[in-house]
């Protein structure tokens, strides 16, 4: 009889951990909607986007521009951006201090708008931080929301 407890009571806590797993939703959207244009800088700088559009689980932290994932999971992180074409643009998706993908465009003077965006599925850990970058030296439009920092938790992973 006793192991019978023993074994409910851990079929219990493995329900319980699962149940939690399945009701963790994670997704945001923010957008640079209003400044106009934004730098250039002379030292790259985190991307803060200052309206946040939905932020289920607030993981992106609107005064910082840092997502911090809550769970070890798979995610989707996408970023767009519009640019004059007078100056060049170059924004960055990093995870913690890593490169993941760029999008950049050159400084034309034939060319008076720019649009661009990249995209990436990632693995992190819980604690692992994904922001955009802008180079020094380039600029971003920051004006009726063309500028955008989106991400979601597709599925959680078990932590090793």
């Amino acid at each position: 009889m006793d192991a019978l407890v023993v074994r409910l009571a851990d079929l219990q806590i493995k329900l319980k951990a699962l149940e939690d797993k399945a009701t963790t939703q994670v997704a945001f959207s923010a957008v640079a909607a209003y400044g106009g244009t934004y730098g250039p800088f002379d030292v790259t700088i985190p991307l803060v986007y200052n309206e946040v559009i939905t932020n289920v689980g607030n993981s992106y932290n609107s005064s910082t521009g840092i997502f911090a994932a809550p769970v070890d999971g798979v995610y989707f992180f996408t970023f767009f951006y519009h640019a004059g074409g007078e100056h060049p643009s170059n924004l960055t998706l990093v995870r913690n201090s890593d490169t993941i993908v760029t999008s950049t465009d050159q400084r034309s003077s034939a060319d008076n708008a720019d649009n661009g965006g990249n995209a990436a599925y990632l693995h992190l850990k819980r604690g692992d931080q994904v922001h955009v970058r802008m180079e020094k030296s380039t600029t971003i439009w920051a004006h009726d929301s063309h500028t955008s920092f989106s991400g979601h938790l597709i599925s959680q992973t078990s932590e090793e």
